[in-house]
């Protein structure tokens, strides 16, 4: 049984250079998750299978350049089924019947059965899968070698869920990492590390911001992220918002209208 590394074939803002998905091989070949429906990533797949036919196409969560291609690939394999956590009001646009899984299930995948781990917080289906045997985590957007993590607060995303998802998945203590972007995870407690590193720096400029008078998600990316214009400051704004709201949630800042501001210690 092998994983053959499929390429999305999709590099963009959102995508670098593009997503990767994996095919398991084995008896029942499996796809971890379904790219965005270009013939490219259909062709890899073909030759990938080399006369095989797909039986399952497992997604990590409902963002499009994960699940988008799923009815390109059930026209060409009809008898394949889909399968993710559900998204009320996601999934529909997809135009295939999903299979549901939730967290502890397990599912299998070529010769291999998959644990399902919920991990939320870049989406709230965020799923990744892991073998025990081989400690092989299949970790979608979970976490990227080389960039940090969009958490887009307005479109479900949760700073709070993210940062334990992280934990959790640390603690699995996996040997082998496979992202949907970005090269292999070597060494996943070091990524982590400087994840949390990354966003603690964050939070403390944003505080700092805050307590300078700035109180709208679009001047504090002003000062924390400097001139930043296209299509990277959607996503600056996103995680600006994602910290105000985790802050909030810990009682650190209020929303007033549309101005945040610090709580007071007393």
């Amino acid at each position: 049984m092998t994983i053959t590394l499929v390429p999305g074939f999709n590099p963009g803002p959102y995508t670098g250079a593009g997503n990767n998905t994996y095919l398991i091989s084995g008896r029942e070949p499996t796809l971890i998750d379904a790219g965005d429906g270009r013939p490219e990533h259909l062709a890899a797949v073909r030759e990938a299978l080399a006369g095989a036919r797909l039986a399952r196409v497992l997604v990590t969560h409902g963002h499009p350049d994960h699940a988008t291609g799923a009815p390109v690939l059930a026209a060409e394999w009809p008898e394949a089924e889909f399968a993710k956590m559900p998204w009320v009001g996601q999934d529909e646009q997809f135009g295939v019947p999903w299979g549901a899984v939730a967290d502890g299930n397990e599912v299998s995948a070529g010769d291999w059965r998959l644990r399902v781990i919920h991990t939320p917080g870049h989406a709230p289906d965020h799923l990744c899968f892991f073998h025990e045997d081989s400690r092989t985590l299949f970790c979608g957007d979970l976490v990227i070698d080389g960039a940090s993590v969009v958490i887009p607060a307005n479109h479900g995303g949760s700073l709070t869920a993210y940062l334990q998802s992280l934990d959790a998945i640390r603690a699995l203590r996996p040997d082998r990492v496979l992202p949907a972007h970005g090269p292999e995870v070597k060494d996943l407690p070091a990524l982590v590390a400087r994840y949390l590193d990354h966003r603690g720096r964050r939070e403390a400029e944003i505080l700092d911001a805050l307590e300078a008078g700035l109180v709208t998600p679009d001047a504090i990316v002003n000062r924390v992220y400097g001139d930043l214009s296209g299509a990277l400051r959607p996503m600056a704004t996103e995680s600006v918002l994602a910290h105000l709201v985790k802050l909030g949630d810990e009682g650190r800042v209020r929303k007033e209208d549309e101005a945040w501001r610090v709580n007071q210690v007393q």
